[in-house]
């Protein structure tokens, strides 16, 4: 017996398309965000450190009036992205708690996405660029595990190979990829062996992208600590490079060569164990808790949305906190 089966690709078949209801409510959120000054609105409320602003903190944003300001504000309210409290003659907003969630994913996530330029992806010449890598990645494993005999050499070989397989999922292929996996293998294999006990006081900082805030705050760590306190970063998802506005203030705070050799790197295990300090940036729960790590979360602006006034700002902020942060590391 045959069984000829309906193969008509325009045939009905069962669809996971979200629910309606549900793509009524996103739809309004949505369309609640399509609107610059609600955007920036929506950034500095969720990067305030306070975690709320009032009406009056938002009136520098724009030249409106107060009474858009508060118009704008009750529409986030009403599609449930804030809420709000009266003390006095004031009203403040906060990010609605059921809402946080989507705000980070929004801010810290798509956002940098949407605004990256347009890049064509040449898939041959990328291709052959690997098969000419991974030879150099050979060769450079090898030459680590000669130099660095104290160490076990498969351990050495399979951390620069990660390594390389880390950054080459986003960074750029260029000449310097061969350096930059050394310095990142030479880097995860200090975390793997570092003395806990008697080494100097270690801050990981952790952000989505690793190319703006945890760049911007190991560098300000690296001035003030002088070498007393190191300072390492990472991203869950890294960019192919670090966001111009940062890496002009890195050149401002550790000069041209230091600024010239900051790259983002994915976030690893080894950096979490061997951190004194885990400070996270706007990037949730992507890292693995562990006993005698502490923790601290910073909810600071992103230079990459900022404008150069913003990014001056965020700076300074970021500056602010490090201080704090060393003066309990240097005490303790």
């Amino acid at each position: 017996m045959t069984t000829t089966l309906d193969t008509d690709p325009c045939a009905p078949t069962a669809t996971h398309a979200i629910g309606s209801e549900a793509a009524t409510t996103v739809a309004g959120a949505l369309k609640s965000l399509a609107d610059p000054l609600r955007l920036r609105m929506l950034s500095a409320i969720a990067t305030d450190p306070r975690g709320e602003c009032c009406v009056c903190d938002l009136t520098d944003l724009a030249e409106v009036s107060q009474p858009t300001i508060s118009h704008h504000l009750k529409v986030l309210k009403e599609t449930g992205m804030l809420i709000s409290e009266r003390r006095g003659t004031w009203v403040y907003y906060r990010i609605a708690p059921a809402r946080r969630g989507a705000v980070t994913a929004l801010l810290d996530a798509f956002a940098p996405a949407a605004t990256l330029d347009a890049a064509e992806d040449d898939t041959a010449a990328r291709a052959e660029a690997l098969r000419t890598m991974d030879g150099r990645v050979t060769r450079l494993a090898e030459e680590l595990a000669d130099e660095l005999t104290g160490l076990n050499r498969d351990l050495v070989v399979a951390i620069v190979r990660e390594s390389y397989a880390g950054l080459v999922r986003s960074a750029k292929l260029t000449q310097h990829m061969i350096p930059l996996t050394e310095r990142f293998a030479r880097q995860r294999l200090a975390d793997l062996t570092r003395d806990r006990q008697d080494g100097v006081p270690q801050v990981l900082f952790v952000c989505v992208q690793n190319a703006g805030r945890s760049q911007l705050a190991a560098a300000l760590v690296n001035q003030h600590a002088a070498g007393k306190v190191i300072a390492r970063s990472g991203g869950s998802t890294p960019a192919a490079d670090v966001h111009p506005h940062v890496r002009s203030l890195i050149t401002e705070i550790e000069g041209e060569q230091e600024a010239d050799a900051a790259f983002p790197k994915p976030l690893t295990d080894d950096a979490v164990r061997a951190a004194d300090v885990v400070v996270t940036m706007g990037c949730g729960d992507v890292c693995p808790i562990i006993p005698g790590v502490r923790y601290e979360d910073w909810a600071v602006g992103d230079p990459a949305l900022a404008s150069t006034e913003g990014v001056a700002t965020i700076r300074d902020d970021i500056d602010t906190r490090v201080r704090e942060l060393l003066s309990t590391l240097l005490t303790d």
